[in-house]
């Protein structure tokens, strides 16, 4: 993992000298360990004066302290933008025109928070001259969860080749506190952990992924549908591939 960390502070070295010269890195920060990883590498390769990290709570986030604590760590400027107010005046809005609460909707309640938070970033990036930075890892965009438009966008995506373990391990290589690493993964909107919304451990996930093996059949045919109806998701952006020179 040693030679991989290198490898991606290169790829994005290399990436903001062909597509964002003197541009600054803007990351969402949520103090998890995907957010934090991608973070400390834009530190290596850019910077700490040329990274900007955004935290958007929605109202009182309650782990809100983990994103504090990381750009503190990191000595990156940063911005909190709480996006309670556009949340709800957005579900105001469209409840007027549609007639009905538009959070009784799973499909609106877990994804338009996080299409809002994609709208930030990129009004910070259009502000200071930025990229945005892409956070999902290969467990997540494997299975699609993530948020189209959401926080599967981006411009350039340093761990979409990597697993969740595999993360936490290029996290522990930079040198991140392992607060910031073994932090439960959650969305922070539906009150749930991933692993617990997906009905799987990321470790029964990443193992599968890298090398086929699965013991419970029901699982990994949750695994195998999840994976075909959700291709669709994956945005395309530059993303880093381990083992690339």
């Amino acid at each position: 993992m040693k030679n991989e960390k290198e490898k991606v502070i290169e790829w994005i070295k290399k990436y903001f000298e062909e597509n964002g010269k003197n541009c600054k890195a803007v990351v969402g920060i949520s103090g998890g360990t995907d957010s934090s990883v991608v973070t400390a590498l834009c530190v290596a390769a850019l910077g700490r004066e040329n990274v900007i990290g955004v935290l958007m709570p929605k109202g009182v986030q309650h782990d809100i302290d983990y994103s504090k604590k990381l750009v503190e760590f990191l000595k990156i400027k940063h911005y909190e933008v709480n996006v309670e107010k556009p949340v709800n005046d957005l579900k105001e809005l469209i409840s007027q025109q549609i007639g009905v609460n538009p959070d009784e909707f799973d499909a609106y309640k877990t994804n338009q928070p996080a299409r809002i938070r994609m709208a930030v970033l990129y009004g910070v990036s259009a502000i200071i001259g930025g990229r945005v930075a892409n956070t999902c890892n290969l467990s997540e965009d494997f299975v699609g969860y993530s948020t189209k438009f959401g926080d599967a966008a981006g411009d350039f995506s340093p761990i979409s080749d990597f697993t969740k373990t595999e993360v936490r391990k290029l996290g522990a290589e930079l040198g991140l506190p392992e607060m910031f690493l073994k932090k439960v993964p959650e969305d922070g909107m539906s009150g749930k952990s991933d692993e617990e919304k997906l009905g799987f451990s990321y470790e029964v996930l990443d193992e599968y992924i890298r090398t086929g093996n699965i013991s419970d059949l029901r699982i990994k045919e949750k695994i195998d549908y999840l994976h075909k109806i959700n291709l669709h998701k994956i945005l395309p952006m530059p993303s880093y591939k381990k083992g690339e020179k």
